[in-house]
């Protein structure tokens, strides 16, 4: 069989890769927090028709010889996230969060850790903070008298004191919450999360990741400090996804796996001929 028969069908499961990665993308064109993804190829093994020839000395010389080599198609080699900002939208929430800069909110789903950059909080009816998934918000609390600086301990649900009339949320991620004599106290603190390598997160679902192996580890920390960004009250980060771009990239796939089933069609052909030789 003819080598370009089985590289265009290698072109047509890359490019549907990438048609599907640009449909998700586009999917998730007003999900919050979301971060598009974008697919990278590369060639495969190439099959050794000449090996490469050194340079010969003496009388007479002769020249060296460059190697020849046939392709043999295309992989995927990887689908990356861009954790890119996304735009702001302004909602007047005080419980909607915004993120300027790097770093994940930290949540617990059950009794797993998960990291998002969709700040869309609530507080439900036992008083603690979550997700509009149910997730709990993890950070710092302080029964009495204010959370210290810079807190202590691991983080756990956040929970609103039944003393507290109202908050207001400060761009540390500190909650101060107004008492029935009208004083304040910092009675919670948001926690924050950063890695070495954020492109190694996994998605989760629900605009969550969790750690890999290859992320490293979470550094917990609270906003703009640690490289971690500041908070934005009021506001949700929106996706980050380029329309134009991946209307662009749309015509790419298209044109790519047309391009690939022409090759598939043009190896039939000649294999039609040389068949057909002997009549």
């Amino acid at each position: 069989m003819l080598r370009s028969l089985y590289s265009g069908i290698s072109g047509l499961r890359v490019h549907q890769t990438m048609m599907d990665v640009t449909g998700n993308n586009i999917a998730n064109v007003n999900t919050t927090g979301f971060k598009g993804s974008q697919t990278v190829f590369q060639d495969t093994l190439s099959q050794m028709m000449q090996a490469a020839g050194a340079p010969q000395t003496g009388t007479p010389g002769a020249g060296g010889t460059n190697p020849a080599q046939v392709g043999l198609g295309v992989r995927l080699a990887g689908v990356q996230t861009n954790f890119g900002q996304g735009a702001a939208q302004t909602t007047g929430r005080n419980l909607d969060l915004m993120v300027q800069g790097d770093g994940f909110f930290a949540v617990q789903k059950g009794t797993e850790q998960l990291y998002t950059r969709s700040g869309a909080f609530n507080f439900d009816a036992n008083g603690a903070m979550v997700t509009t998934d149910g997730n709990f918000v993890l950070g710092w609390n302080a029964a009495t008298g204010n959370v210290p600086v810079p807190p202590t301990g691991a983080p756990e649900p956040i929970m609103l004191p039944g003393d507290v009339e109202s908050f207001t949320i400060s761009p540390d991620g500190s909650l101060v919450g107004v008492l029935a004599d009208g004083t304040k106290r910092t009675f919670a603190q948001v926690s924050m999360a950063n890695f070495v390598n954020p492109g190694g997160l996994e998605k989760a679902g629900g605009s969550t990741y969790r750690a890999t192996v290859n992320s490293g580890d979470a550094t917990i920390g609270t906003a703009g400090t640690g490289g971690m960004g500041a908070l934005q009250t009021g506001a949700l980060e929106m996706s980050n996804v380029d329309l134009g771009q991946e209307f662009t990239n749309l015509i790419i796939a298209q044109r790519g796996f047309q391009a690939n089933t022409k090759v598939i069609s043009t190896s039939d052909e000649l294999l039609n001929d040389l068949v057909n030789l002997k009549r």
